[in-house]
């Protein structure tokens, strides 16, 4: 058992010494994330501490303590801490009784190698004391961390079938944290591919989304695609859809765009709106997440021309989304506000047009014009309005 200092600013933070005098410095240890990303000197996002103590336990512990908190996940042992500088989770020691691939059941547990023991990698089971700050490696995690390795705790098959999600977990890890491969953990993942299919679609969906909401994952899909595993997440995604994930992923890395897994999962998606339509249901993305991934399927090889006009009429996320995968730049939208059309139905009947139909050609047919122009002020609009009424007493 290998033990180093965890050392970092937020060990130190006031709100987590008063959480850690409630729960008692030997009765819990931070674990997880934070200590992984600490070690590896990436900014820690979540604190997670595992205890001794159980649930209902830590409840009175906090309340006493004038500590709120939240039982986010009382069945399995999980209660939110709602401290002042951000929300920490914290689970009581566990140890697994029976698992089927999908959800698993647990028990309490009273050591901290058994809790270990049940998670996933090595290099998430580290745990920190909160005073000394000492790691505490029950399974090789340090040595890992330090090879860039993701390696499943034990048996890389048995793992999975106690939790098929654990595929996508492996793959999220090592294109985030790896660059040493694991053959086992991925001849394991190949060959147990298939269970995925078992697996609830939005776990699916938002391990994918986060998977490729990182960096560069396009190296790792490649892989997914050559052992199988994303064939059975995604099996309309064939080569040419990886080509287009490196070109966008080129394309935003030179526009200084921040990554998003949707625009992402849409390069993946044959330019076909019935099949994405498809996918989003499959995947049971959100209606938003819905509507953006089919309009993003129709994209067209002018939209970075276009694309103040494509920000007008589908949103400024869209059009991005459209310009960047067709290759183009975003500077024309770049600190652009996307403007209001200057002229109102109440306008065009006040010049002597029934209300009606006719209104709303009107307007339509000037908002096109006014689209065209590049959003002229409110004087043209006004202009393209007189030379319409005037057409239309001509004509009649």
């Amino acid at each position: 058992m290998a033990e180093t200092k965890l050392e970092a600013d937020w060990l130190h933070r006031e709100d987590l010494a008063m959480l850690v005098d409630a729960l008692g410095a030997e009765d819990m240890r931070w674990v997880g994330g934070s200590v992984r990303d600490t070690l590896l000197g990436i900014e820690v996002a979540d604190i997670d501490a595992a205890t001794m103590h159980e649930p209902q336990e830590v409840i009175r512990r906090l309340k006493e303590a004038g500590i709120r908190s939240v039982p986010t996940g009382l069945d399995h042992g999980t209660i939110t801490a709602l401290m002042p500088g951000g929300p920490v989770e914290i689970t009581t020691l566990r140890k697994d009784v029976s698992t089927d691939g999908r959800r698993a059941t647990v028990a309490f547990a009273s050591n901290w190698r058994d809790d270990a023991a049940r998670r996933d990698f090595t290099i998430n089971a580290l745990y920190a004391h909160p005073v000394t700050g000492l790691v505490t490696d029950y399974f090789g995690g340090l040595e890992d961390l330090a090879a860039r390795r993701v390696r499943f705790i034990g048996n890389a098959h048995e793992r999975i079938r106690e939790d098929h999600l654990r595929i996508l977990r492996y793959f999220r890890f090592q294109a985030r944290f790896g660059s040493q491969l694991d053959e086992i953990a991925e001849q394991a993942c190949s060959e147990l591919a298939e269970t995925l299919k078992g697996l609830s679609r939005e776990r699916v969906a938002k391990e994918l989304l986060l998977l490729l909401g990182l960096p560069d994952p396009h190296s790792t899909v490649a892989r997914m695609r050559k052992l199988g595993v994303m064939q059975v997440v995604m099996p309309e995604s064939g080569a040419h859809q990886l080509d287009v994930l490196e070109r966008l992923i080129a394309r935003e890395k030179a526009e200084r765009v921040k990554p998003d897994g949707l625009r992402r999962l849409a390069a993946m998606v044959p330019t076909v709106p019935p099949v994405a339509e498809t996918i989003a249901s499959r995947l049971r993305l959100s209606r938003a997440q819905r509507e953006r991934l089919v309009s993003v399927s129709k994209r067209l090889a002018d939209d970075a021309e276009n694309a103040r006009a494509l920000a007008y009429r589908k949103g400024m996320e869209i059009a991005v989304d459209r310009v960047l995968l067709v290759g183009g730049s975003i500077e024309k939208l770049r600190g652009w506000e996307v403007p209001t059309f200057p002229l109102k139905g109440g306008e065009i009947v006040q010049r002597g047009v029934g209300a009606g139909p006719e209104v709303a050609r009107i307007l339509q047919g000037i908002q096109n014009l006014w689209v065209a122009e590049g959003f002229p002020d409110r004087e043209r609009v006004l202009s393209l309005l007189d030379e319409e009424l005037e057409r239309r007493e001509q004509a009649s």
